[in-house]
């Protein structure tokens, strides 16, 4: 697990770190400045002829550092000091008398040099204000230049914590970010400016996070293995959760079957789908290893008794928004007492109703995408892209679920919860059917009995790690929703392997 910080998180933690632990600010700067260049030469850049850019706060004083430590191995590094004197940080002060006692060349106008590697330090993760004038000149012109280019701890006009463009920004071959890459680095559109990123260790520990909810998580495959819960020698089928499906109206049988194989995949015991009449003949011949149950109009009594069989429902994939749907989902949201993880058209029937949530007796997952959640909210899509980190947050504190806001990067909340943002998968999972794998995946982990926050982080990150093997199997154009679900067989089996290899190795 990794944490993903906004600015200003980054801003405590310097702070923290500073008061608390004892570290002095140009410490931690030279710090910064040290793994800067030591990373532009582990990608091999040439730095032999270098120009960093400058401003006047603790940003600008880490790019002072940087050009200082350049020169000290012999190579030529200039400075474009793009800040102002007036109000300039008392380390950046430091760091520039320094930089003009060594003799190193520092313009405050553009020069007329050329550069093999231009190195942003303008504006740090503190910036929230617009660039623009002289500013927005100097980002254009850095930008023009045809070298590589390096961002140090965040590309000088991404918001730190959104990715949104503050006018304009720099566009960055490599990022090298300060103890912890930084939210708005991995959002799109600032991953585009940011290129490459990688974390430095400078002396703050990232474990200081761990109790502020408000920070953002993310996984890599490495974690997989401790997070996926576990399968005991001694256990059956019933041990590993009865998943309950209503999914699939009429010709909607492919939702039901991507959904309900996809909660096998992941290692549910038993699933049974409740579906249209129409599609029962369909599911038995793709699924026969699912119980296929029916409706033609609403039963009461057939719901109540597939809920007291059920350890864990899904409903909406497929469902449509008709009079028996509506019914359904109004059925199981009054009488549930089982996780339940509401896709789909559930969430479209649910967005008329917002109400039900208040009588809600159980553990809930909504899994809306952009349009849905605006359905949801009445806010914009646009807004939502612009703020959907604060938007997720303050709907997981006024409704009692976990909300998965399915993007390019997937956030999963819940209140007393880190957010968890997905930076895995790819543009070929934007496929019909890949929601109700996801779906599927998320209600098969439930079933097992992983909290309702837990299996919807990592079945979104399985989801997407699902994604990436089938891009490498069928490429981004070809792949289909069932490629998802054989992509996920394969991630779980290799990393189920990975493990079980390394535990061997441990004890021997």
């Amino acid at each position: 697990m990794r944490y993903l910080l906004n600015g200003t998180q980054m801003s405590a933690a310097d702070r923290h770190t500073i008061e608390n632990v004892g570290i002095p600010s140009l410490v931690l700067m030279e710090r910064a400045a040290l793994k800067t260049v030591e990373t532009m030469h582990i990608h091999g850049i040439d730095t032999s002829r270098a120009l960093v850019v400058c401003g006047s706060g603790n940003n600008g004083g880490d790019g002072f550092a940087v050009a200082r430590l350049l020169t000290e191995e012999g190579t030529q590094a200039h400075i474009l000091f793009a800040g102002r004197e007036a109000s300039m940080s008392r380390e950046c002060g430091v760091q520039k008398r320094i930089a003009e006692n060594l003799g190193i060349r520092i313009f405050t106008e553009i020069p007329e040099e050329e550069y093999t590697v231009i190195i942003d330090a303008v504006f740090g993760v503190g910036l929230s204000r617009e660039i623009s004038g002289k500013y927005a000149d100097i980002i254009e012109w850095m930008n023009a230049w045809e070298c590589e280019k390096v961002a140090v701890d965040i590309p000088s006009g991404v918001s730190a914590a959104s990715g949104r463009i503050l006018g304009t920004a720099f566009r960055a071959d490599l990022t090298v970010a300060m103890a912890c890459v930084k939210a708005g680095c991995e959002m799109y559109p600032g991953k585009y400016y940011a290129g490459d990123t990688l974390a430095v260790p400078i002396g703050i520990d990232p474990e200081i996070f761990a109790s502020d909810e408000e920070v953002c998580i993310t996984y890599d495959r490495a974690d997989i293995p401790g997070l996926l819960p576990e399968r005991n020698p001694d256990s059956h089928k019933g041990s590993y959760g009865k998943v309950l499906m209503i999914t699939g109206s009429s010709g909607m049988a492919g939702a039901a079957y991507l959904s309900a194989k996809a909660a096998y995949t992941v290692g549910a015991g038993l699933v049974q789908i409740y579906t249209a009449q129409e599609n029962r003949s369909i599911l038995q011949e793709l699924l026969p290893e699912a119980i296929i149950s029916c409706y033609q109009e609403y039963d009461d009594g057939q719901l109540i008794h597939l809920l007291e069989w059920a350890d864990v429902v899904c409903i909406g994939c497929g469902l449509g928004t008709g009079e028996v749907s509506e019914m359904l989902l109004e059925g199981v949201l009054s009488k549930v007492r089982v996780p339940c993880i509401i896709d789909a058209d559930g969430l479209n029937l649910l967005s008329r109703k917002m109400n039900l949530l208040e009588q809600i007796q159980a553990p809930l997952i909504l899994t809306p995408h952009m349009k849905e959640m605006s359905r949801l909210t009445g806010i914009s899509v646009t807004e939502i892209a612009d703020r959907r980190m604060d938007i997720v947050r303050e709907f997981t504190d006024r409704y009692p679920a976990v909300c998965v806001l399915k993007d390019s990067r997937t956030i999963v909340k819940s209140k007393g919860n880190h957010p968890f943002l997905n930076l895995a998968g790819n543009s070929g999972m934007a496929k019909a059917g890949a929601g109700d794998v996801l779906a599927g995946v998320i209600t098969g982990l439930s079933a097992q009995g992983m909290s309702a926050y837990e299996s919807a982080a990592l079945g979104v990150y399985l989801h997407a790690c699902g994604g990436d093997e089938a891009r490498e199997e069928k490429g981004s154009y070809s792949m289909l929703a069932r490629d998802l679900i054989a992509g996920i067989g394969r991630c779980m089996k290799n990393n189920e392997e990975n493990h079980r290899r390394d535990t061997e190795n441990e004890t021997a």
